[in-house]
């Protein structure tokens, strides 16, 4: 709300670099406003009383929509990439599906593994379980299994994502904790 669209009976009043001007009735604070050259924005309705700030409001609405555009930058959207497998799949194939998976595991996607059954092969899921396990395995050392596979349809669907960056940082803190022990027993043997 800008301006005279605001209708409280008091409002709590902050200048263009951030002073506390008080509280007082909004038909003085637009007074304030059209002396600066500004407009009145309501900054914090649900505040007791509402907050309203002296400022340019085209200047305000275009430091909002940088400040959002800076954040949807720094996001990082999590894709799907999917990888199909047969049974029949040979091993020189199935190290570069392996490969392929990694690659997508690194770059912070998640991987969809799906086996489509063809005619008799449905007679023997088991073969595609044996395969699909073989898969997470092989990618164990960069993903984790997210979805454990599933039949759906003629379909067998396992979803893999990348390890949390938090169990590799986890790793160089533990020698600084064995450091400290020693340090700890020394004090202790002189005593």
């Amino acid at each position: 709300m800008i301006n005279e669209q605001i209708r409280d009976r008091e409002v709590r009043v902050i200048g263009e670099e951030g002073q506390q001007l008080g509280v007082m009735p909004p038909k003085e604070a637009m007074k304030l406003a059209k002396e600066a050259n500004v407009d009145l924005v309501k900054i914090a309705p649900s505040a007791n009383p509402p907050v309203c700030k002296l400022v340019n409001y085209g200047k305000y609405r275009y430091e909002l929509a940088r400040k959002e555009k800076e954040a949807k930058k720094k996001q990082k959207t999590v894709e799907i990439k999917e990888i199909r497998l047969s049974l029949k799949i040979d091993t020189h194939d199935f190290d570069t599906k392996v490969n392929q998976a990694k690659k997508f595991l690194e770059h912070g996607d998640r991987v969809k593994v799906a086996i489509r059954f063809r005619g008799r092969e449905m007679a023997h899921p088991e073969l595609g379980n044996a395969t699909i396990k073989r898969f997470a395995d092989a990618c164990a050392d960069v993903g984790v299994i997210d979805k454990l596979p599933k039949m759906e349809g003629r379909s067998l669907i396992m979803f893999i994502s990348a390890k949390p960056a938090s169990k590799t940082t986890a790793k160089p803190a533990a020698p600084k904790a064995a450091e400290a022990q020693p340090a700890e027993s020394q004090p202790a043997k002189q005593e």
